[in-house]
């Protein structure tokens, strides 16, 4: 695998998005927008941003990346932070609902899809940020959609010198770039690891706890490394964590993740296994992108996922359990890889 090229970033272990990064800076250099495709776990969420802080058009500006979740966003600041050896409130810096780490100093600011939308709604004009980072944009949720239109208008009326950048890992970046103005699409190769999939039937009458509950004991069992089970929501979630106690040994330790939890019982849950142990992280959607769990090499995905249907007759939005789609079970094979 290639070394990281010389940058902000030198010297850092090699990701497989680091031979695309000399192909989108070019990009960015010479176009203001751009859309990256990289495969889940490439290292787009943490490692573009930084590979971008001393690209001559960004000058002093500061690089915005939206994500979709509170988590994401936390994890994205906490491990570029990291890589930088400071922590959150130095060069990267968080924004979120309820709280901010933000200072002086910041110069990648990780914000969610919902603040970025206040952020421009008070200043149009983006005054003091050269690129916006739109990341995981295959969710295409309203509150990116409508940020990447608020971000086009500004670009297109106000700061023609704004960048702009898509990234997702199952985006039709063809269609996207049109949408950019035939923007370039740098394309990263293959996930860092082959990941085989594995088909199992399941009896439409027996819940979905129950046959997850199966699954995982089966993946336990079969092979080695930590497990990540996507379930629908909440509720599953509990029951399979209560039907797994007393069934998985003591060196196996079963962690919920869903967006209710407190913060530290969500890092609980994506910070690695204790040397010599194994982990079952039971989550929700939540984990499908921008998350990457050291030690899972198994996926067990029900298939299912809770999405949010507008009724019209009662002008409210309500949650239904319904098949995920291709691309989310496309993301959430990836963290095997």
């Amino acid at each position: 695998m290639p070394s990281a090229p010389t940058s902000a970033l030198s010297p850092l272990s090699p990701l497989p998005i680091d031979a695309t990064l000399p192909a989108l800076r070019a990009a960015l250099a010479s176009s203001n927008a751009a859309v990256l495709v990289a495969p889940p776990g490439a290292g787009k969420t943490t490692r573009v941003p930084l590979d971008l802080l001393d690209a001559p058009w960004l000058g002093s500006g500061k690089i915005i990346v939206l994500e979709p979740r509170r988590l994401a966003a936390r994890a994205a600041a906490d491990r570029m932070a990291g890589t930088l050896g400071e922590r959150v409130g130095d060069t990267v810096g968080l924004r979120v609902r309820l709280g901010s780490k933000i200072s002086g100093r910041t110069r990648i600011e990780v914000v969610t899809e919902g603040v970025f939308g206040r952020m421009i709604l008070d200043d149009p004009e983006l005054s003091g940020i050269g690129a916006v980072l739109f990341d995981e944009f295959h969710e295409r949720s309203l509150d990116a959609d409508f940020g990447l239109a608020l971000a086009l208008d500004a670009q297109a009326g106000l700061r023609d010198d704004l960048r702009i950048l898509v990234m997702s890992a199952t985006l039709d970046g063809a269609r996207v770039a049109r949408l950019l103005g035939d923007a370039p699409v740098v394309a990263s190769e293959g996930r860092a690891f082959p990941v085989e999939t594995r088909y199992a039937d399941r009896d439409p009458n027996r819940r979905i706890e129950d046959a997850m509950t199966d699954a995982i004991l089966r993946a336990l069992r079969a092979d080695p490394g930590s497990v990540l089970a996507f379930l629908p929501g909440q509720g599953e979630i509990r029951r399979v964590a209560a039907a797994l106690e007393g069934r998985v040994g003591p060196e196996v330790a079963v962690e919920p993740l869903y967006g209710a939890l407190m913060p530290a019982e969500q890092d609980r849950a994506v910070s690695p296994a204790a040397p010599g142990a194994r982990k079952v992280v039971l989550a929700t959607s939540i984990a499908e992108t921008s998350l990457t769990i050291e030690g899972v090499r198994i996926v067990v995905d029900s298939g299912l996922a809770r999405v949010p249907v507008y009724e019209p007759g009662l002008g409210l939005i309500r949650l239904v359990t319904a098949r995920a789609s291709r691309a989310s079970v496309d993301q959430r094979r990836g963290r095997a890889g």
